[in-house]
């Protein structure tokens, strides 16, 4: 699988650095909040979420979609289909969701909207990481761990074909391997 990898972007010590530096921001800004919901969208920011929760000292909850707009292409198709929802009722709750990566922004776009409808308090979005040369669509990003060329790349959670979620670091994969 390492033999796949171009090169690393992101060590798993850089990583862990930027994610405790985004948990003591949120610590911060929500100290004062009871009813924050941090919402992790399966299945890439599961291993950021994991992290990244235990680095942010006040009480929460957590909850999950997963949302499919690749399958298994290297590009969003644009349409998003909810393949698991939300448990929580989110009604006057402040909502932190937490994404792997932000691209093009539609799948974004379409779950702030799809939470928004749902009478939150207050609704923030943090990335581990963001690609901004890929947006088609004005999102807010609040948290932003890093931003990154446009290459594709996998790791920490992100995947190609499902696979590559298992490296503790963040690299770019070999263009031979999705052409």
């Amino acid at each position: 699988m390492k033999n796949e990898i171009d090169r690393v972007l992101f060590s798993k010590e850089a990583i862990a650095l930027k994610v405790k530096e985004i948990g003591l921001q949120i610590t911060e800004e929500y100290q004062d909040e009871k009813n924050l919901v941090v919402v992790g969208i399966l299945k890439g920011a599961n291993i950021f979420l994991s992290d990244l929760i235990r680095e942010i000292d006040i009480p929460l909850y957590i909850d999950f979609m997963a949302v499919s707009s690749y399958g298994n292409s290297t590009e969003s198709s644009g349409v998003v289909r909810i393949l698991k929802d939300i448990e929580i009722d989110l009604t006057g709750k402040h909502v932190l969701i937490v994404e792997d990566i932000v691209d093009t922004g539609l799948t974004l776009e379409y779950l702030t909207s799809n939470i928004l409808s749902r009478n939150v308090a207050s609704l923030k979005v943090c990335t581990l990481l963001d690609k901004p040369a890929k947006r088609k669509s004005k999102v807010k990003i609040d948290y932003i761990g890093f931003d990154i060329p446009d290459e594709f790349v996998v790791g920490y959670g992100i995947d190609y074909a499902e696979k590559y979620r298992n490296l503790p670091y963040i690299g770019v994969l070999k263009e031979e391997v999705y052409k």
